[in-house]
């Protein structure tokens, strides 16, 4: 590959999402807004995903992938670790901030996001199953500790540590995966710091980015 060529990211050629900005390419898009960093964009089908090109670059058959010139990357919070130390702007320059910043970027995917996650499985894939209720209660439980400690956290601040960084991006798209629901209204603290992040310019250029899948989608003949 031409190493002077653009980045290029793989996102679904038809989301599940329905165009509200919650794949996971969204993240990655996200972040090369923030920097100014242009990139090419590969739509994948579903069942591409499974293909064996795609499986040589993300094992699992998911979305996103991301290649830099003869580096290619998956796992959305290690393609935005990577933009971030390639380009200024989402991580600090002082190293014990910068420290913490990768922290609450660990934070979003490793602590923060598993419940949230599993309120999806129990909502879409297990709905049906006796023990659904229970199941639910449970999850939410967790999900309302880990957000009453993150508010806790963030307190009046605006950021989560200082400017806002990759931490706070990848924070940010976690909870917005709780869309309007109770558990993130119950935090206004929070539901202004998404609010806060939404608002970012680089934020709105990727989700139009993202939406314009979507919209182009609809906007095609049916098949044959």
């Amino acid at each position: 590959m031409n190493p002077t060529s653009l980045p290029t990211l793989t996102a679904f050629a038809a989301s599940p999402d329905r165009g509200r900005g919650l794949a996971r390419d969204m993240a990655v898009r996200w972040a090369f807004e923030e920097v100014g960093q242009a990139c090419d964009v590969r739509l994948v089908s579903f069942s591409e995903l499974k293909e064996a090109p795609h499986r040589a670059l993300q094992p699992f058959g998911q979305i996103p992938t991301c290649q830099f010139g003869d580096l290619a990357l998956f796992e959305s919070g290690a393609i935005v670790m990577q933009i971030a130390e390639r380009h200024a702007g989402l991580l600090p320059a002082d190293a014990g901030a910068r420290a913490r910043a990768i922290t609450w970027m660990f934070a979003a995917v490793a602590t923060v996001e598993p419940a949230i996650v599993a309120r999806e499985s129990a909502l879409f894939t297990e709905h049906d199953r006796p023990w659904h209720a229970e199941r639910m209660s449970l999850v939410d439980d967790r999900i309302r500790v880990r957000l009453a400690e993150l508010a806790a956290r963030l307190g009046t601040a605006d950021w989560l540590d200082g400017d806002f960084s990759a931490g706070d991006l990848l924070m940010v798209q976690v909870l917005r995966r709780l869309g309007g629901s109770e558990l993130l209204r119950a935090h206004p603290v929070l539901v202004a710091y998404v609010d806060r992040a939404e608002a970012r310019p680089a934020f709105q250029r990727a989700f139009a980015a993202q939406l314009a899948v979507f919209t182009g989608l609809k906007g095609r003949p049916p098949a044959p």
